[in-house]
């Protein structure tokens, strides 16, 4: 795992497009499609790929479309990617069925896919750069369950239903809850598309419809920062909010003591991986299946913890 912090800019995804050549016939090229660019944790999975880049002597192109619902426009962006022929391709898919007749396509020309972050429903993938996210979001209930004394009512705001991440971070949390915890109830699901103002409507919307509610998961940073939000433009107090991810609002939101507590990822090193898994699997060298990049737990208590630290971002 890495240890280095970055601090990130904004990017725009349209700077970041295919080209249409490369600059020679010997440049090892590299394509990865993200889900998207509006949250900083696709900053921070990028300047994890350029270091990798930079160190292995390979160019990398990093893209998304402009948020995590446009699974068209990821598409199209991987079918530009697969015609420009790389060495290898890297890929964290918004649907976990719809890319993969294009991933035959790759497979059938000899080209290795990498999957990172969130990976697909088929074996064509030859590993996949990734959090244990069942595992994370089962931390996560159990911090939950801890903080309203075990018992009480919980919601989900998750940020889709399609994609990988989505599914497992959702059923890690509910899992958990219904496997170890049964005075607690999951009373609903809502689904935020990732996106902040949305994932803030269906929070108040929740909080409206339950009343006693004792606390909520948000499964990614538009989520989290979501139901923050909601909760303070509801004047809601007492709420238990337990997020995913990391990002400047949601670190001052646990300093603050509006938010309990998160689960950060890797991403540095998940941007690294992929292109270290990449490089390797156009050699033809064996990799695993599964590279776990690791997450841990952080609240105010911890947020400062040089380990922490390390893999949160801004």
């Amino acid at each position: 795992m890495l240890t280095r912090r970055f601090i990130l800019g904004a990017l725009s995804a349209a700077s970041l497009s295919i080209p249409a050549t490369m600059s020679s016939a010997e440049d090892i090229y590299i394509p990865l499609v993200s889900k998207g660019f509006q949250h900083q944790f696709w900053q921070a999975v990028k300047s994890g790929a350029e270091q990798a880049a930079e160190e292995y002597g390979v160019t990398i192109t990093f893209e998304g479309p402009d948020n995590e619902t446009m699974v068209d426009r990821q598409i199209d962006m991987l079918a530009a990617a697969l015609a420009n022929n790389p060495k290898a391709i890297g890929f964290a898919a918004l649907d976990s069925q719809a890319a993969i007749p294009l991933l035959k396509q790759a497979d059938e020309k000899g080209i290795p896919i990498i999957a990172f972050d969130s990976g697909v429903d088929s074996d064509i993938p030859v590993s996949t750069a990734t959090t244990d996210n069942q595992a994370a979001a089962a931390l996560a209930a159990d911090k939950m369950a801890e903080m309203i004394g075990g018992k009480g009512k919980v919601a989900v705001v998750a940020h889709d239903q399609t994609s990988r991440t989505g599914i497992d971070r959702r059923d890690g949390f509910v899992n958990r809850i219904a496997e170890k915890y049964p005075d607690i109830e999951v009373v609903t699901v809502q689904y935020g598309q990732g996106d902040h103002l949305k994932s803030t409507e269906v929070t108040k919307a929740i909080l409206t419809a339950n009343p006693d509610l004792n606390g909520i998961f948000g499964t990614n940073e538009g989520s989290a920062i979501g139901v923050v939000n909601g909760v303070q433009e509801l004047g809601t107090e007492g709420l238990v909010i337990i997020g995913y991810d990391s990002g400047k609002a949601q670190k001052d939101a646990i300093k603050s003591g509006l938010m309990a507590g998160a689960i950060t990822q890797n991403p540095v090193g998940i941007g690294y991986e992929t292109v270290k898994a990449a490089v390797a699997a156009m050699k033809g060298e064996e990799v695993p299946a599964l590279i776990d990049t690791g997450f841990y737990y952080y609240d105010a208590s911890n947020i400062d913890d040089p380990k922490i630290a390390a893999v949160l971002y801004d």
